[in-house]
């Protein structure tokens, strides 16, 4: 059984949504985020950067500008650029790029289900930036960024949904980046049919969000603490919900700056300890447990040999460990991926075109590129209770912050 919560959002108004509601803004370049703010003064992005155009600036993740950002907030609801729903309600999103559509529903998750590991994890977070999050969602009181949680097909979800998609929508836009935006408030006996079907679904699994849902159950137990009650508001965090067939899983390729000192030749005969090496024209796999490597302007396909896949353990057998454990770190030197600033990640979205450009950069660059990981494979290492190494995974759809924001609080 899945818990869903209905909530009252605050949302911009029908004709500035397509104003509002921004990309994350770590996905900026800094002059197309500069550009953003000068030209768009409705856009959510003069929320999250409240001191846009100071030279005076509070610290980042301070108290300070917390407060900053919520007084901004503020001033977008007097202004009635946002509006909060007088009517509790689930929120029908549609999300159509390269014309995959991408359906689901934004609705409240519960901390219960997220604490007794009904919804899955599978990715470890850092405490530090748990504590920023917690910090920032208590003074600031809102929530704009959902969770993404995937969930097994249904039938009777699915037909739903279909019906509320058949009518016409609250928001209905294109933004720059090609993608179209569409949503559906959906309140009464419909919301009601959409509580009942996920209460029929379960687990339910985090395929991106490790980090606000973890803040947000933390938040959750402390306002506990001060008397709320189980089923207020604050217990439950901001998500999209999505058939996990409807999901899109891209690779993360890894680039090196050096080969540690190795010449091509030298790291090629290394590999074969472990790998069927062999030249190739491919420049992106075609099946898992093949990874493609670029070196030297070569491009070559490495097969793990039998006694490299470790069929007992989720975590071992994913292409992305395997290069860890047997390229990486024996051969490269690289023992921490989050911290060793000789390696990059490219995303599947920026294409093996920008993992060519960087390899270029480096005389001694090598570049891999990895099959994607499958949502069979999330959800075995999740089941497990084991963690994913960093980087596996890009997931769509990329939710866009300011149209439905969640408040922290019932008032």
């Amino acid at each position: 059984m899945t818990k869903i919560k209905s909530f009252c959002a605050v949302r911009p108004t029908r004709d500035k949504a397509h104003l509002v509601a921004t990309r994350p803004y770590y996905t900026y370049k800094k002059h197309i985020m500069d550009a953003k703010l000068e030209e768009n003064p409705f856009t959510f992005m003069h929320i999250i950067n409240p001191e846009y155009g100071l030279n005076d600036k509070s610290p980042g993740n301070s108290e300070e500008r917390f407060l900053k950002v919520k007084e901004r907030y503020d001033e977008f609801i007097a202004d009635g650029i946002l509006v909060k729903d007088t009517v509790p309600a689930l929120y029908v999103y549609q999300q159509t790029k390269n014309g995959h559509a991408y359906l689901g529903v934004i609705a409240g998750a519960s901390v219960e289900e997220y604490e007794k590991d009904l919804i899955k994890k599978h990715e470890a977070t850092i405490t530090s930036r748990e504590q920023v999050f917690v910090n920032y969602l208590e003074i600031t009181g809102f929530n704009a960024e959902p969770v993404l949680l995937s969930h097994a097909p249904s039938v009777k979800l699915n037909k739903v949904l279909a019906e509320i998609c058949a009518e016409r929508s609250e928001y209905e836009f294109s933004t720059t980046d090609l993608i179209k935006h569409e949503l559906w408030v959906v309140t009464g006996k419909r919301a009601q049919e959409i509580i009942d079907c996920f209460a029929e679904i379960n687990p339910i699994y985090i395929a991106d969000g490790h980090h606000r849902s973890a803040s947000s159950a933390l938040l959750a137990d402390k306002l506990r603490l001060k008397g709320a009650s189980k089923d207020a508001i604050s217990q439950y965090f901001l998500a999209f919900f999505i058939d996990e067939e409807r999901l899109n899983i891209l690779p993360f390729n890894r680039v090196t700056k050096d080969l540690n000192g190795l010449l091509p030749t030298a790291f090629l005969e290394a590999l074969k300890e472990n790998f069927t090496v062999q030249a190739t024209e491919k420049h992106a796999p075609e099946q898992v447990h093949q990874i493609i490597m670029f070196l030297d302007e070569k491009w070559y396909e490495l097969t793990p040999k039998a006694p490299v896949l470790d069929t007992k353990n989720p975590v071992k057998q994913l292409d992305g460990q395997i290069l860890t454990d047997y390229i990486l770190d024996p051969i490269l030197n690289i023992k921490d991926l989050k911290t060793d600033e000789r390696i990059q990640f490219v995303s599947g979205e920026e294409g093996v075109e920008t993992l060519i450009e960087k390899v270029k950069k480096y005389p001694q660059g090598v570049g891999f590129v990895l099959y994607p990981i499958e949502m069979s494979q999330v959800k075995a290492v999740a089941d497990a209770q084991l963690i994913m190494p960093p980087k596996s995974t890009w997931v769509e759809p990329k939710l866009r912050s300011g149209l439905t924001i969640y408040p922290i609080s019932d008032d």
